[in-house]
Order: structure tokens, then C-alpha cells, then sequence
């Protein structure tokens, strides 16, 4: 039997239902794919510090209990794969869950990012039956995470000058990650980057936001090491700052079609995000204090 309760996700297993574990079962994507998962009948555990098994990356001896019965694993690695030491991390966590029966992993990896690369191999090397799905940057970045604050504020203070980015819906990758699960022949051994429809600059963006808010949304470009020192003055990690750079030296400037590859049709386009989330009430605004060193740190990307 298998439940969802508002935005709260419960799994109710039957006996032999072939389980799926979710890391990051609560977050953007993994939300998502679990209750994609549970639609289609298929035994969930939701892999997260709080769950009933509980998931911890830095904590080793989590990681029995939440592969016990499990035989697929959605991987994705908090804070990012392109910090040090992800890729040992994930290359023992892939062999330990090939060794405890869970043969398919299909992992959630940065488009472009050199560090995401490196656990891409580890995770290949584990004799798992592999999918690797390569994204960008997130819509839902700024209405349910890093931007959301500064959204709120009314000004994107970044360092992004004017480059450009295919921003990629979280539904569409949440999608393309649930046909790698279930659909296992097509996928294994494959890897897809996904894009949405169009480059956007975050100026495009603040655009897009202020007409779907109807509220205006200013984009002031920082540089930097500005950026880099709100990050530190607010307690978050200074290496947020630098994935920027992802955007900033064009890597990712061009469209990419896994979307379309996978499931047949186009990617969600960034406006029709805006505005079905502002008919949400993503954005609705309430009187704030957030500073722009504080709203810097808060939309600081992973």
C-alpha cells in the first residue's frame, strides 16, 4: 500500500515489494522521484537524516540499514559532487550497495562540473548496472531554496555578470530519473544531460520573475570575491562561490536534449515555472530584513 499526504511522502511496503532508495528523498529532485515511484507502485525508502532508517553520507554505519532489501538506489550527494572527497565518498557508498544486493544506481551528476566527473567513474567502477543524469541549474532554485530569499527581496545579487544558463525543471529531471529506474534495459550504461528549452542571463530571470510575481525583481551582477565573502560572513561555505564559474566561463551556455531523448517530449520552459508558481504563492511577499549578505548566503548554490 502506498500513500501520499500532502507534501509529506509515507510508504507503506507491501512483503515483497522491490524497494527503491531515494537519497535525498525530501530534497528538490529526490521529493519528486520518490512520489513518481510510489504512483507507479513501487516500494520507497526515503533515504534522509530523519527518516525511520536514517541516511547519513558522512555517517558510514547509516548506510546498512537503509540498503537493507533495496535493489535500485537514486544517488544524489549533498553538498555538491564537485567538493573535495565526493567522489571517494560515493565510489565506497556505490561498491557497499553493489555488495549489499542494490545492482541499479542511477546518479544525479553536475553538467560540466569536473569533480561531478570523477564520481561519475567511481560510481561506474562499483559493477553497478549505471545511469548517469547530468543537470544544470534548477527553476526551482528560486522558489524552494538558494534564491528563494533574495526572490523575496526583490533583488538577485550574484556573481554571474551576464552569461547565460539553460535552467532545467526539476519535474523534467525528476521524470527522466524515474524512467532510468523502472525502464532499466534502455538506460543502463548511458549518460544524459538535461537542459531546459533556452539560455537565460539572470537578468533574463529577474524579468521573468517580476512578470510572473508581478512585483519587481532587480538582478545587481557581483563580483566575486564580494560574493565569496558574504558566503563567509553568513557561515556558509565559501565554495558555493565558486560554482558560479560553471556559469560564467560559458561551459554550459548551449542546450542539451536528454529530456527529449528520454521521454519524447520538450523540457518545461522557464516562464511557464514562473508562473505556475507564483499562481502557487511561491513568492507571496510579507515584510523581510534579509540583507544582501544574508540573502547572498541563502541562495548560494549546491
Amino acid at each position: 500500500m502506498f500513500q501520499l499526504r500532502g507534501a509529506e511522502l509515507t510508504v507503506v511496503m507491501t512483503q515483497n515489494a522491490e524497494k527503491t532508495l531515494v537519497i535525498g528523498g525530501t530534497g528538490k529532485t529526490g521529493r519528486r522521484v520518490a512520489e513518481r515511484l510510489v504512483a507507479r507502485g513501487r516500494g520507497v525508502r526515503v533515504g534522509s537524516r530523519k527518516a525511520e532508517r536514517p541516511f547519513v553520507w558522512e555517517d558510514k554505519s547509516s548506510w546498512n540499514g537503509a540498503l537493507d532489501g533495496v535493489r535500485s538506489v537514486y544517488v544524489t550527494y549533498f553538498p555538491d559532487l564537485g567538493f573535495p572527497g565526493a567522489a571517494e565518498v560515493v565510489g565506497e557508498f556505490s561498491r557497499f550497495a553493489v555488495e549489499r544486493g542494490a545492482r541499479r544506481l542511477v546518479l544525479l551528476s553536475g553538467r560540466g562540473e569536473e569533480g561531478a566527473r570523477a564520481s561519475e567513474e567511481k560510481l561506474k567502477e562499483s559493477g553497478a548496472d549505471w545511469t548517469v543524469v547530468r543537470a544544470g541549474w534548477f527553476n526551482q532554485n528560486f522558489d524552494d531554496g538558494f534564491f528563494l530569499e533574495q526572490v523575496l527581496a526583490g533583488e538577485l545579487a550574484l556573481p554571474a555578470g551576464e552569461a547565460v544558463e539553460p535552467f532545467v525543471d526539476a519535474d523534467d529531471i525528476a521524470d527522466v530519473v524515474v524512467a532510468a529506474l523502472t525502464d532499466t534495459g534502455r538506460h543502463i550504461g548511458r549518460t544524459y544531460e538535461l537542459s531546459g528549452p533556452r539560455l537565460l542571463s539572470f537578468r533574463d530571470v529577474a524579468a521573468e520573475l517580476s512578470k510572473a510575481s508581478g512585483r519587481r525583481i532587480d538582478y545587481v551582477p557581483l563580483a566575486l570575491d564580494e560574493y565569496r565573502a558574504a558566503l563567509k560572513e553568513n557561515g556558509a561555505p565559501v565554495e558555493f562561490a565558486d560554482l558560479f564559474r560553471l556559469i560564467t566561463d560559458g561551459r554550459n551556455a548551449h542546450l542539451a536534449h536528454g529530456v527529449e531523448e528520454v521521454l519524447g517530449r520538450p523540457p518545461r520552459d522557464f516562464s511557464d515555472y514562473a508562473r505556475e508558481a507564483a499562481a502557487a504563492g511561491a513568492w507571496a511577499w510579507t515584510s523581510t530584513s534579509t540583507s544582501t549578505a544574508e540573502s547572498a548566503s541563502a541562495s548560494a548554490c549546491s
